[in-house]
């Protein structure tokens, strides 16, 4: 397939793009910074933008097969970003007919998983309290989503790791899995990735943990 990541610097995006290279893909890496990837290959495009000019991104999507975003506030600080740059996003995939779209959100935006515990529940009140701006941010990004003529995925993992890929993990469509407390980036990347056919995903929030 022919990829476009966006977010390309970020944990799980260069995730994306290493696996998706791994597997054979072509990716186009939209940075700001190309020093600032890490990542080399012979399919490997680097696309230079800040994200504030569609049409400049056009060039970006023209004629992939899907586009994954790990696009998102880093620090509560930048809470504001996820829904901002998605919309760029959004704009230069719909001028250039572009429809398939994967993009990181958190489980705290969906619903909560049926049957968990009062710990469970105290842990994601606290969260979404501490980090009310960010997720704030993140519905506002998921109501572009639902709002554009795209084929979008929003992916809703909880606290995110830096280990190693382990391809072992829940997925629930619609909701999130019981007691799921963390996740590895990689194995974010790899379900997105795995999730580009998955037609069952479309126009969905995906819940995903360990």
């Amino acid at each position: 397939m022919n990829l476009t990541v966006f977010g390309a610097t970020g944990g799980i995006g260069r995730e994306i793009v290493r696996q998706a290279l791994g597997a054979g893909h072509r990716v186009t890496a939209v940075v700001r910074d190309p020093a600032r990837l890490g990542v080399t290959g012979d399919a490997l495009e680097v696309f230079r933008s800040d994200l504030s000019d569609p049409e400049h991104l056009r060039a970006a999507v023209r004629g992939r097969d899907a586009v994954l975003s790990g696009l998102g506030a880093r620090r509560r600080k930048d809470a504001g970003v996820a829904r901002r740059l998605t919309r760029t996003v959004l704009a230069a995939m719909e001028a250039e007919g572009v429809r398939r779209l994967l993009v990181v959100s958190a489980g705290p935006v969906g619903p909560a998983a049926d049957g968990d515990g009062a710990l469970d529940r105290a842990v994601r009140g606290l969260v979404s309290a501490v980090l009310k701006d960010v997720y704030t941010d993140l519905r506002g990004m998921e109501a572009e989503l639902a709002s554009s003529g795209t084929d979008w995925t929003s992916v809703r993992p909880p606290r995110l790791q830096d280990k190693p890929l382990t391809g072992r993990y829940r997925t629930v469509v619609g909701g999130f899995p019981r007691q799921g407390r963390f996740i590895a980036r990689a194995d974010v990347a790899h379900a997105m990735l795995a999730m580009i056919d998955d037609l069952g995903t479309v126009k969905q929030g995906v819940g995903l943990a360990y």
